[in-house]
């Protein structure tokens, strides 16, 4: 076999690996996963569940803006495309599966989140201790 023919097979070869390590590269982690982003937005969906549902306790609402264009920066800096961040914070699956994370939060506190009583009770205590939930948060 001459020098060429194993270059020419060699370089072949590592085209075809090039070109499976790059597809493998492209398959990200779906966003729902990838924690620093996911548990961010469950605490903003709990504040707007809380700011919607307590009359005595009101969004803050550029405070919330602010942090949520981060959290799309941050999405961004990990190589999401603004399509795939949209099909994210727009999907009825992941509102619900948000939904369901949030009432097992509030559960977890020893609250109803079918109560707005509780809801208000969370939102208190998550001010007075200076939470993120409670940073998006403030008394009416």
């Amino acid at each position: 076999m001459s020098v060429s023919t194993i270059i020419g097979r060699t370089g072949v070869a590592g085209l075809a690996l090039a070109v499976a390590l790059a597809g493998v590269a492209e398959a990200k982690t779906p966003l729902r996963e990838v924690s620093e982003i996911d548990d961010k937005m469950l605490w903003v969906a709990l504040a707007i569940e809380i700011s919607d549902r307590c009359e005595a306790i009101a969004p803050r609402t550029l405070t919330g803006l602010t942090y949520l264009w981060g959290l799309k920066s941050d999405a961004s800096k990990l190589g999401y495309t603004d399509d795939e961040i949209r099909d994210y914070v727009r999907s009825d699956a992941e509102k619900a599966r948000m939904r369901q994370r949030g009432e097992a939060y509030v559960r977890a506190q020893g609250l109803d989140p079918k109560s707005d009583a509780d809801l208000c009770t969370l939102g208190a205590l998550e001010m007075e201790k200076g939470s993120q939930i409670g940073a998006f948060l403030k008394e009416k």
